[in-house]
């Protein structure tokens, strides 16, 4: 029987996923012709179609579609991702304008430490925005630091980024002008979407109660004597994460929301006393 055509074959994976939007971006990944071309020649021969039905089937039993065209857009640029690492969410292109905006009061080049790499997009990001910046990624999971490094030689920053592989900041001695982290923070019980049981569920949860790495990062700051820490977090951690900071002894900290007008991170300074929260 013979292949249908590029149009029926979009109809027919629309009406399956529910999604025209979805079909036709996994159609381009396995045709490799762009929207227009889909179009244009939407009444040749699928000659792609059985491979099409694969990723459609996979796109039905919820794995994310970043993963199956190996693609995810973040800070308008196309980075790689697959399996092994968190795809990267656009909230987190935010945390990436706050550390920006607080590396403004350095003078010189910039030190980052950055906990928990995974795909390498605020790495790569960060070596491209600042011209003067050296960052330390650092991931427990070799297959996220191998996708990190595919990122940053991408874009051609590997001159601006040493990868390692650790928890935290073990075994690692630099001296650093900033830490930078998008932890996990999601409680240990809590019930995820089906989604997301594909990505690396050590990147998701973040404990009993799901603070805790990001106050093992707080507590390694400070020990550290690192001057700023920009920190990702969950919606409903303001409140303990901000008596955290009090309790420690530290008080110039501000808390910044998403698009959504949720609670999303926050900005900590090692020294001054003026709260700026």
């Amino acid at each position: 029987m013979a292949n249908p055509t590029i149009k029926e074959a979009l109809k027919e994976a629309s009406l399956i996923l529910k999604s025209p939007k979805e079909a036709s971006i996994l159609l381009q990944h396995v045709s490799g012709l762009d929207s227009v071309s889909l179009i244009l020649k939407e009444d040749t021969l699928c000659e792609q179609y059985k491979t099409y039905q694969t990723v459609v089937q996979r796109r039905l039993e919820n794995e994310p579609i970043e993963y199956i065209t190996g693609s995810v857009s973040f800070y308008s640029r196309e980075f790689f991702i697959k399996t092994g690492a968190l795809i990267p969410r656009p909230e987190t292109e935010i945390l990436i304008d706050k550390v920006i905006n607080a590396s403004k009061q350095f003078k010189k080049k910039i030190n980052i430490a950055e906990i928990g790499t995974g795909s390498g997009v605020i790495p790569v990001m960060l070596a491209l925005l600042l011209k003067e910046v050296h960052i330390t990624a650092i991931d427990i999971s070799n297959d996220a630091l191998e996708i990190a490094k595919i990122n940053a030689k991408r874009f051609n920053v590997l001159d601006k980024i040493t990868f390692i592989q650790s928890s935290y900041l073990d075994g690692i001695y630099d001296q650093f002008d900033m830490i930078v982290s998008n932890p996990p923070y999601i409680a240990n019980d809590f019930t995820l979407e089906p989604h997301l049981s594909h990505e690396p569920q050590n990147a998701l949860f973040g404990g009993v109660i799901g603070d805790e790495m990001l106050k093992n990062i707080i507590d390694i700051w400070q020990q550290r004597e690192v001057p700023i820490l920009c920190c990702e977090m969950g919606y409903d951690q303001k409140q303990p994460l901000s008596r955290y900071l009090r309790d420690k002894g530290i008080h110039r900290f501000s808390f910044y929301e998403d698009l959504a007008g949720l609670d999303r991170g926050f900005v900590a300074h090692l020294q001054g006393e003026v709260e700026i929260e």
